[in-house]
């Protein structure tokens, strides 16, 4: 069994983009906006803004009470977005449930969106003409080759559709010629489903739900679940029963997570590459 070392290609893939920051001379920033309070979020912005400096990059959180109205605060992103000083913005999701997810999203430039979250650079994700990858995908990605993994022709299951996981996760695997299934909580039989997948990508935010018992040995296991359990980040994949039967892991923490923060900052400056 091979646990797959997110940490390492991300520390490599953040040495490049510090290389390039450092021989371009250049000046970014990536903007965070944030909307009350949310243990995983803050988390992941802290490792964020760690990361980023590390390299080069400046950091700017902008921080919002959870009851803000959605009128102030797209009067604010727009204030954002339009200030020079600001390369890309990243909105923590998810948002307060009487926010518009969509509309908020889509006041990011595209030329400003490293998430790729906006319709603009989701349209050309789906079209298989993507400027950007999702971090999520991107991450995914440079695992697969860097271990190896086939992917064409494989049985892939996706646990989860949500913007940041399960959904780009499925179409980019689809693209790469698996054949895809994607399940969610209304599925009746996950478990007929999981134990004849070659290949399972987990988005749930749901602790202990990927099971030894729940896949078929061999199979290549991706957790990118994000919850938090006694102040610590916990993936969707029960590691102790999985790693007994899987061929591979990317484990939480270790695993996709760090990569998907190194692509973030990688997309803004492939952003940055193409405005000059």
């Amino acid at each position: 069994m091979v646990i797959l070392n997110g940490r390492e290609i991300a520390q490599e893939v953040l040495e490049d983009l510090a290389r390039e920051i450092k021989s371009r001379d250049l000046n970014l920033n990536l903007g965070v906006v944030s909307v009350g309070q949310n243990s995983v979020s803050e988390k992941y912005q802290s490792q964020k803004k760690k990361a980023g400096e590390k390299i080069g990059l400046g950091f700017k959180h902008f921080g919002f009470p959870e009851k803000i109205n959605e009128t102030e605060l797209k009067d604010e992103i727009r204030k954002i977005t339009a200030d020079k000083a600001v390369s890309g913005l990243v909105v923590q999701l998810p948002l307060p449930k009487h926010l518009s997810t969509n509309d908020i999203l889509n006041l990011i430039p595209p030329a400003k969106d490293p998430d790729c979250l906006t319709q603009a650079n989701l349209g050309r994700f789906y079209q298989n003409n993507a400027l950007i990858l999702p971090p999520v995908v991107s991450g995914i990605q440079r695992i697969f080759n860097k271990y190896k993994i086939e992917i064409k022709g494989r049985t892939a299951v996706v646990v989860g559709r949500g913007r940041l996981v399960g959904l780009p996760a499925s179409l980019w695997l689809a693209q790469e010629k698996a054949t895809v299934v994607v399940v969610n909580e209304l599925t009746k039989d996950v478990v007929g489903f999981t134990q004849k997948a070659d290949i399972i990508v987990s988005g749930a935010g749901k602790p202990d739900l990927i099971k030894g018992s729940m896949i078929k040995k061999g199979a290549v296991v991706i957790d990118c679940g994000t919850s938090v359990e006694n102040n610590r980040v916990v993936g969707d994949v029960e590691t102790q029963s999985v790693i007994k039967k899987a061929g591979f892991l990317a484990p939480v923490p270790g695993g996709v997570g760090p990569l998907t923060i190194a692509c973030l900052l990688e997309n803004l400056l492939k952003l940055s590459r193409r405005s000059g």
